[in-house]
């Protein structure tokens, strides 16, 4: 057969493809297939990024006292140490909880342009597993809000909390009413281009089953997992392989079995798991203060994105 030929072949069975496809018969749409892992393509490409919660001391106003740094100056630290792009935590710009003012963002997306960093995405403080419905109810306008300042600043992903485990209440009815908050945020976020990413973050998704039980739950492609390597301690390299596929950001930590224990992330063997999975995106560090030691972040995140750097141009 000539080479021609075959591409006629081709062309002619894209075009029945897209005629089936826009006649709704023969191929399932996306949303048709449930809540199943992201279809990525093109093969693995990882991005490094810093999470403003690095420098959450020096980034928070004390009593009487601004704070040390703004998110500017984040700005240009993250230039400076070659960062591809930062995750600005909703809690460092000025009125928080409330949104930003549009004159803020846009004087920060220029400033990030300037520098040439992106922005991998944003997050906000919420407790989805509480009980009080009003409480939620709350939270979730707080997140509608952010998902439309996120849609602003060009952020990707909204990161939210699942909330602190519940002893009082039954499991499957928090996971019940949880999922039914996530979904109303996806819902909003579709409106905006803006996806949901939930955290575990060691409280009421304590497991990589868990948290995917709660992503098949919620059942929507406009929800996916920010994926902490310092919460699943069980069994941390397998809960990671297991949750990569629902996966659309990260918070890559030093240690997997908690911000004190002495034992690092092996970055060799996780970077060769996020290869593995075709992982595309962004992968932010996030450094934490260790028990009896000076926390100096300006020493901290460089030595630590060098690790993380060196692992992947050597995967």
């Amino acid at each position: 057969m000539s080479q021609h030929a075959t591409r006629r072949d081709f062309f002619k069975r894209s075009a029945s493809l897209s005629l089936l496809a826009a006649a709704g018969l023969g191929l399932p749409t996306v949303s048709s297939f449930g809540q199943t892992p992201f279809q990525r393509r093109g093969g693995p490409k990882l991005k490094s990024s810093l999470n403003a919660y690095s420098f959450s001391d020096a980034l928070t106003a004390k009593e009487g006292k601004p704070a040390e740094m703004t998110l500017l100056n984040l700005l240009d630290f993250c230039a400076d140490q070659n960062f591809d792009a930062i995750d600005p935590t909703g809690y460092f710009f000025p009125g928080y909880p409330n949104v930003p003012s549009d004159a803020y963002i846009a004087n920060f997306k220029r400033r990030a342009h300037e520098l040439g960093l992106a922005i991998s995405g944003t997050g906000i403080r919420n407790n989805f597993a509480q009980a009080d419905k009003a409480a939620r109810a709350v939270d979730v306008q707080r997140a509608k809000a952010w998902i439309e300042a996120a849609a602003k600043l060009g952020a990707p992903v909204l990161r939210v909390f699942a909330g602190a485990e519940d002893k009082n209440a039954r499991r499957d009815e928090v996971a019940k009413w949880m999922a039914e908050d996530l979904q109303t945020c996806c819902e909003h976020g579709k409106k905006f281009g803006v996806m949901v990413g939930v955290q575990n973050h060691g409280d009421f998704l304590k497991t990589a089953e868990q948290t995917i039980d709660m992503v098949k739950r919620v059942n929507s492609e406009w929800l996916g997992v920010i994926l902490d390597t310092g919460n699943y301690p069980t069994d941390p390299y397998r809960e990671i392989a297991a949750v990569l596929p629902y996966t659309v950001n990260f918070q890559i930590k030093e240690s997997p079995y908690g911000k004190d224990s002495p034992v690092r992330l092996d970055l060799k063997r996780f970077v060769k798991i996020v290869r593995d999975a075709g992982y595309r995106g962004y992968l932010p560090i996030e450094t934490l203060p260790v028990a009896n030691v000076k926390y100096e972040p300006l020493k901290v995140v460089p030595r630590f994105h060098a690790e993380v750097q060196a692992a992947f141009a050597g995967a």
